[in-house]
This record gives C-alpha cells, sequence and structure tokens, in this order.
C-alpha cells in the first residue's frame, strides 16, 4: 500500500454509492503531486450523426465503480505506482463549438505545466485536435495511435474545419503528429470515394483496416507499432466506435465489421513500454445503450490505459 489516491473499494462501500470520479477515484482539486489526471470533456457539438456524447464521461464514471485496481491478467496495478486521481470535467461552451476547443486546448496547456499525464473521457472526437494542439505544445509533434472505425481526414464538413470527422487532417496540417508514426487501426465502412484513405496513406500514415485484423490476435500488432515507435512521445486516442457494434452500439456513428473487445484488451497491452504523454476515451453516446455495456466497456479500456501508462509497475 502507498501514499497514492486509491479506488473505494467494494469491499468498503457498495458500488452503487460513493462519489461520480472515475473508478471512484478522490475528486482532486489541485494537480500538486499527481501523476496522471483524469477529466471529461462533456461535449457532442461537434458530432455529424447521432448526439450523445456530451453524457459520456458521467457514464462512463458510473460504470467504472464495477472495476478493481488490480490487472488479473497482467499484473499492474497502476494506483500503487502512480498518484492519479479525477479533477472533473472541463466547462465547456455548450453553445459553441469553436469557443469549446479553446477552452480545451487552454486547459490542457495548464495541466501540462506540470508533469502529468491528462487522461480524457469524451465528448465527440474534435477534443483530440485542443489537446493535440497542447500536448504538441509541450512535446512537439508526437507519435500517435488512433484506434477508430473512421480516419477522421475530411477537409471540411459542412464547410467547418473543425468537426470530429477533420481532427487528424488538421493535426498533419499543423505539424502536430508525425505522419510516418501515426496508426489508425480498425478502419472500415462506406466512403465518398477511394481517396478518403488513400491521401492519409501518401502523408505517411499506417492503416491497418478492421478487415486485415479479423480473426487475428492484435498482440503483434501492438508489439510492432512499440518497437516502430520506441521512446518517441505518443498519444493513445481511443474512439469506441472501433469496435463493433454487437460490442459497443452506444456512439454516434457505428460501423459494422468491427474490432472485438478481446482485440481491444490485446492492443492495449501489447503498448506497455510505450512513452505515452496523454490518451483519450471517445464518442460513448449512452442514450444508444440503456444497458450501460458501451459505457462499461469504455471503463474498462480506459482502466486498461492506465495499466500501460509510463511508470507503472506489475506484481
Amino acid at each position: 500500500m502507498t501514499d497514492f489516491n486509491q479506488p473505494i473499494s467494494g469491499n468498503d462501500l457498495a458500488r452503487f454509492s460513493g462519489p461520480n470520479t472515475f473508478m471512484r477515484l478522490p475528486q482532486a482539486t489541485s494537480l500538486e503531486g499527481m501523476d496522471v489526471a483524469i477529466l471529461g470533456v462533456p461535449m457532442d457539438i461537434g458530432t455529424s450523426w447521432r448526439s450523445g456524447t456530451r453524457f459520456g464521461p458521467k457514464q462512463i464514471r458510473a460504470e467504472s465503480a464495477m472495476i478493481r485496481p488490480y490487472n488479473m491478467t497482467s499484473g499492474a496495478a497502476p494506483f500503487d505506482s502512480l498518484n492519479i486521481g479525477d479533477i472533473g470535467d472541463l466547462a465547456i461552451n455548450t453553445f459553441s463549438l469553436s469557443d469549446s476547443l479553446r477552452i480545451i486546448q487552454e486547459s490542457y496547456a495548464a495541466i501540462l505545466t506540470g508533469d502529468v499525464i491528462p487522461v480524457a473521457m469524451g465528448g465527440d472526437h474534435s477534443i483530440t485536435l485542443p489537446i493535440l494542439r497542447a500536448i504538441a505544445g509541450k512535446y512537439g509533434p508526437v507519435a500517435l495511435v488512433h484506434v477508430d472505425a473512421h480516419a477522421d481526414v475530411n477537409d471540411d464538413m459542412f464547410g467547418e474545419r473543425e468537426t470530429h470527422g477533420t481532427v487528424f487532417r488538421r493535426a498533419y496540417e499543423e505539424g502536430l503528429i508525425v505522419p510516418d508514426k501515426t496508426y489508425q487501426i480498425g478502419l472500415r465502412g462506406t466512403g465518398y470515394g477511394s481517396e478518403d484513405f488513400k491521401e492519409a496513406q501518401r502523408w505517411g500514415f499506417q492503416h491497418f483496416p478492421a478487415s486485415e485484423l479479423w480473426h487475428r490476435s492484435l498482440h503483434g500488432l501492438g508489439a510492432e507499432i512499440r518497437r516502430d515507435i520506441g521512446n518517441r512521445p505518443v498519444y493513445v486516442s481511443y474512439d469506441i466506435d472501433s469496435l463493433d457494434p454487437a460490442y459497443a452500439p452506444g456512439t454516434g456513428t457505428p460501423e459494422i465489421g468491427g474490432l472485438t473487445t478481446p482485440q481491444a484488451l490485446e492492443l492495449i497491452r501489447a503498448l506497455r513500454g510505450l512513452n505515452i504523454v496523454g490518451c483519450d476515451m471517445v464518442e460513448v453516446s449512452p442514450p444508444y445503450d440503456t444497458s450501460g455495456n458501451t459505457a462499461l466497456t469504455a471503463a474498462n479500456l480506459l482502466y486498461e490505459l492506465l495499466c500501460v501508462l509510463p511508470g507503472v509497475e506489475t506484481k
């Protein structure tokens, strides 16, 4: 046992009670002494199909009450290695996407003044652009592991250049990411033309379509990515719609033929050893899954990401 923050045990307080923080961690009111800051970005102004991701952080937190602190598979004990706290939600402007993106970037810039790894719960995928702007402001261009059904490299949507479907084109244009160290995993579905994915490949993005991953373990892919990135700072952006809607129906733009939850676990666990400087879980839309299973899956994948952060020991 350490002096680090610990989730409330289900043996001490019933899981259906207690604080609505991630895994019922203490609510952090300061970043002092923190190694990891978990935060919510309750926003869906940037989505183009089904809204509802503004409720994502609250539902992910609620479902996370089921998770215990020790990873029985990997042996990771993140709360014994790092001081992790939930700092609450960013106060976005629910009537303005542009102002919300500004708020996110400025908030992240303040968080990153310390030696803290930010872990975000979205919110739609447009939140990742201002996050990457702040991350690159501290670390320079970063490697990117992007798990998603969609490449999100549109030039614009309805004339808007900053939406959930334009994130990684803007990140590429602004030099926030290293193109040949950008890995987009789980891509699939229909498009408007053959260039939808091919253009980004010409930039250097490495694509791993879902159809090429069916019936395969993703441990090897994760290990290859880890070796390719080396010690370079890396950001992990995880869109829940990378999973097949059979596993995660509660999302705004579902596509059939996606990854399975065992594949998601294999991939994340294989990233252990990377110099992860931030990550997010986006596009959880609770109104489209009244069972709560999508948010439960998202909460568990976030926990798995905590388990592979730098400095986490195994037992």
